[in-house]
């Protein structure tokens, strides 16, 4: 595989600010339902309705959510990201967390484990808050005992036109990754090329990856080949005795050579597709003898999750 082929660090975040830079005109977004309650005026996203909207229509609350970060309106684009890196990331735990096992000792960040202060890697955060300062979360961690490690690459389709429905269900599917193996996941986002959101053995910030993967919008054709290669090498760093490939597509590859070899490679594949639209992919899954499921919107994302990764 080329660099131009896999994109990572730096390369990568040039490749997420320039999707970014693609936004979409409020006169645009006014024509989606519920949008004028969330901002009903220029700037403004009303957190209480968008609360109010996602008890009552969770799936339409999150697509809506989704579109609002890719807003050209620089404000809501703001609001909206800061408000889907914490919603996306609650959402994934609604899954549950890892199936209790034998295990070994390991540090987490606060948000995503219960166990007693890390002191040694949460020391400069202590400090800063004995000190007055406020408290950083980010900096805090916990010890606690999980299973034997289990290594995770999340595949996500973003060819074609990705947008709302779409965008959402990937990012809680990336958050339910991070939620259930925060040590040893990695994130990527594929079309023609393979943009490395997290690298195995890399720690981002969940809501940091939640907002880069909504930023790169639908775009290009389908190289699901280099997309699977792309994961059998990052998991070929990761320690962990089991390596599982989550494939996050319709599985429609529209460039590349035949994908079936590289699935044949990988140690374990599961492939996820959308209800109403996974023909194609429960026929790849069997054909490379690979799980497969559906999920039907971004609220049905933890329990399939919670099911693959915890068998």
């Amino acid at each position: 595989m080329s660099d131009q082929e896999v994109l990572e660090g730096g390369a990568a975040r040039d490749a997420i600010n320039e999707a970014g830079r693609r936004t979409t005109a409020r006169r645009h977004l006014e024509q989606r339902e519920h949008f004028e309650e969330i901002s009903p005026e220029l700037g403004v996203l009303d957190e209480s309705a968008f609360d109010d909207l996602l008890e009552r229509q969770p799936d339409d609350a999150l697509a809506l959510l989704a579109d609002l970060t890719g807003a050209t309106d620089e404000r809501l684009r703001h609001l909206a990201r800061r408000l889907a890196g914490r919603v996306m990331v609650d959402v994934a735990r609604t899954g549950g967390a890892l199936r209790p096992g034998l295990g070994r000792l390991g540090s987490s960040p606060i948000d995503w484990a219960e166990g007693d202060i890390d002191v040694d890697r949460s020391l400069d955060a202590l400090t800063t808050w004995r000190r007055g300062g406020p408290p950083d979360r980010d900096g805090l961690h916990v010890v606690h005992w999980h299973r034997p490690a289990t290594s995770v690459c999340l595949l996500v389709d973003r060819s074609g036109s990705m947008g709302g429905d779409r965008l959402a269900t990937a990012a809680v599917a990336a958050s339910s990754v991070l939620y259930r193996v925060p040590d040893a996941c990695s994130v990527v986002a594929f079309a023609e090329q393979s943009v490395a959101v997290v690298s195995q053995q890399e720690y981002r910030s969940p809501d940091d990856v939640v907002v880069d993967l909504l930023r790169l919008r639908g775009f290009g054709v389908t190289n699901l080949d280099l997309a699977l290669r792309t994961a059998g090498a990052q998991l070929d760093r990761a320690p962990a005795g089991r390596r599982i490939t989550v494939l996050l597509s319709d599985c429609r590859a529209t460039t590349g050579v035949d994908p079936t070899g590289a699935a044949l490679r990988l140690d374990e594949l599961v492939v996820i597709a959308p209800a109403g639209d996974s023909a194609d992919a429960e026929s790849f899954a069997e054909s490379v003898g690979a799980r497969w499921a559906t999920v039907d919107g971004p609220m049905s994302v933890p329990d399939a999750f919670a099911d693959v990764l915890g068998r």
